[in-house]
C-alpha cells in the first residue's frame, strides 16, 4: 500500500507571509484558463464574433470573483451552514480549504451574466466561449486537494496497486485516491472531450450544455470512490450530497444541449 506523502501545505514562507499550495493551485487554474481562452478567441468563429484577448482578460476578472465568492459561499451553505452560522468569521478562512464547485459554478453564472449584460452579448455565447477552458482549472484544484491530503476516497482493497493510506482520515485503511480520479475525469478527460467538440462551430448553448452534463456525469461517477463528508454521510438512495447536486446538472445539461441543437443559432459576426 502507498501512504500519502504528507506534503507541507505551505509552499513558501517569507517571514510571516505564507504561500499555500492550495492558493497556488488556484493561481495555476486561472493561468491555464487565460492561456486556453486566448487560444479560443484566435479561432475563426470567435474572431468573427468580435472577441479579442483584452476581452478575455476582463472576463477572467469577473470569473475569478464568481469562483471565489460562489465557491466559498456554496461550501458554507451546501455543506456546513450550522457550523459557519456559529463561527461566521471562519467564512473568510479560505486558505484552510472548503470550496464547493457547485457554488463556484453558480457564482460564475452570475458573474458571466453581469459581464454579458454589460458588454451586450448573449450569456450563452459567453459560457460557450469559456466552457472548454474550465476543466484544466478543475484538475489543478484536485491536485491542491491531494497535496492537502483532503477529500480522500472510500476504503479500497489492499490489493489495489494504487490504494493509499491517508493519515488525515484518522485511520490506516487503504483508500482510493479519489482526488486523482477527479483530476483525471473532471479535469483532463472532460477538457480533452470539450476541446475536441468545440473545435467546430456549434450552435449557441451546445458547448455549455455539453460541459454542464459532462461534468455532472463524470463527477457523479467519481463520487462513488470519494468518502462522503463525515457530517453528512450518504443520503437518499445511498448517494452522497455531491451526487445529488450533480443530478440537476446532468438533466440541465442534456436539456440545454437539446434546446440549442434544435434552435441551431451560431454566434453572430459583429461589424469591425
Amino acid at each position: 500500500m502507498l501512504v500519502h506523502p504528507q506534503f507541507n501545505p505551505v509552499a513558501l514562507a517569507i517571514g510571516p507571509l505564507q504561500v499555500h499550495w492550495y492558493g497556488l493551485s488556484y493561481l495555476l487554474a486561472f493561468t491555464l484558463f487565460m492561456l486556453l481562452a486566448r487560444a479560443r478567441v484566435r479561432q475563426p468563429m470567435w474572431r468573427a464574433a468580435g472577441w479579442s484577448a483584452p476581452q478575455v482578460e476582463d472576463l477572467l476578472f469577473w470569473g475569478v470573483l464568481g469562483v471565489i465568492l460562489g465557491g466559498r459561499l456554496g461550501y458554507v451553505l451546501f455543506y456546513k451552514p450550522e457550523h459557519y452560522l456559529a463561527h461566521p468569521m471562519e467564512i473568510l478562512s479560505v486558505w484552510q480549504g472548503g470550496m464547493a464547485f457547485h457554488g463556484g459554478m453558480l457564482g460564475v453564472i452570475v458573474a458571466l451574466a453581469l459581464y454579458a449584460r454589460r458588454h451586450g452579448r448573449a450569456w450563452l455565447e459567453v459560457t460557450d466561449l469559456i466552457a472548454p477552458c474550465v476543466p484544466t482549472g478543475l484538475a489543478s484544484g484536485r491536485i491542491g486537494n491531494f497535496i492537502n491530503g483532503e477529500l480522500w476516497g472510500r476504503p479500497a482493497s489492499a490489493d489495489l496497486p494504487w490504494a493509499m493510506v491517508f493519515p488525515q482520515s484518522g485511520s490506516l485503511l487503504p483508500r482510493h485516491p479519489s482526488q486523482l480520479y477527479q483530476f483525471a475525469l473532471e479535469g483532463l478527460l472532460l477538457a480533452a472531450l470539450l476541446w475536441l467538440y468545440a473545435r467546430r462551430p456549434r450552435a449557441i448553448g451546445q458547448v455549455s450544455g455539453a460541459f454542464l452534463g459532462g461534468y455532472g456525469l463524470l463527477r457523479f461517477i467519481a463520487e462513488y470512490f470519494r468518502e462522503p463528508d463525515a457530517f453528512l454521510g450518504l443520503q437518499a438512495l445511498g448517494l452522497s450530497r455531491g451526487q445529488w447536486l450533480c443530478v440537476p446538472m446532468i438533466v440541465g445539461g442534456v436539456l440545454l444541449w437539446a434546446w440549442a441543437t434544435r434552435r441551431g443559432r451560431l454566434p453572430v459576426a459583429r461589424p469591425a
